[in-house]
C-alpha cells in the first residue's frame, strides 16, 4: 500500500487533475456502483453467493419476469448471444426458468423461480438501505428532489 505523499498519490492527483471535474456520467456512475456493491454484499450476506455483477444487469427494474429474452437483450443494451449466455448461467443456478410462450409458441418468456423472487427480495431492501442512508445524508428533503429529477430524467422526451 502506498504511503500518503507517495508518487502513487502523486500520479492519481496528476490525472484527475489533467481530465478535470467529474461529468455527470461519472456523477451517476458512482452512485450506481455504490448502490450494486452493496447489493451484492447483501446477497452474498444472506447465501446468493453464486451471483455477480454482470448477473445484476438481468435483475434490473423492472426485471425480467414474462420478458422474451429478445425484449430484454434490448431493454439492457446487450447482444442476443450475451444475454443468452446470462440467462443460461442464472438458468444452472435456479433463478430463472426459461418458458414457452403461451400465446407464441415459437418465444419463450423469462421467469422468475421461487430463488430468484427471493434474490430480487434482497436486492429491493439493499437499495432502500441505500435510499435510507442517503436521505440521511442529504436530508429527506435534498434526497426528494434527487429523487424527483432523476424521474425527470427517465421520462420519455418529446420529438421538438
Amino acid at each position: 500500500m502506498p504511503k500518503a505523499g507517495s508518487s502513487s498519490d502523486f500520479m492519481k492527483f496528476a490525472a484527475r487533475e489533467a481530465v478535470g471535474p467529474p461529468l455527470i456520467g461519472a456523477l451517476l456512475r458512482m452512485p450506481w456502483e455504490a448502490v450494486q456493491r452493496h447489493m451484492l454484499a447483501r446477497l452474498h450476506e444472506r447465501g446468493f453467493t453464486d451471483l455477480d455483477a454482470a448477473h445484476l444487469n438481468v435483475f434490473q427494474y423492472p426485471g425480467p419476469q414474462g420478458a422474451r429474452p429478445s425484449e430484454l437483450a434490448a431493454r439492457l443494451g446487450v447482444s442476443k448471444q450475451a444475454l443468452n449466455y446470462l440467462l443460461g448461467e442464472l438458468e444452472r443456478l435456479s433463478y430463472i426458468e426459461r418458458r414457452q410462450d403461451p400465446y407464441d409458441l415459437r418465444s419463450k418468456r423469462v421467469a422468475l423461480t421461487r430463488r430468484g423472487t427471493s434474490a430480487v427480495g434482497v436486492i429491493r431492501d439493499a437499495v432502500g438501505e441505500m435510499e435510507t442512508a442517503w436521505t440521511q445524508q442529504l436530508g429527506p428533503k435534498r434526497f426528494a428532489q434527487l429523487r424527483n429529477l432523476l424521474i425527470d430524467l427517465n421520462r420519455p422526451t418529446q420529438p421538438r
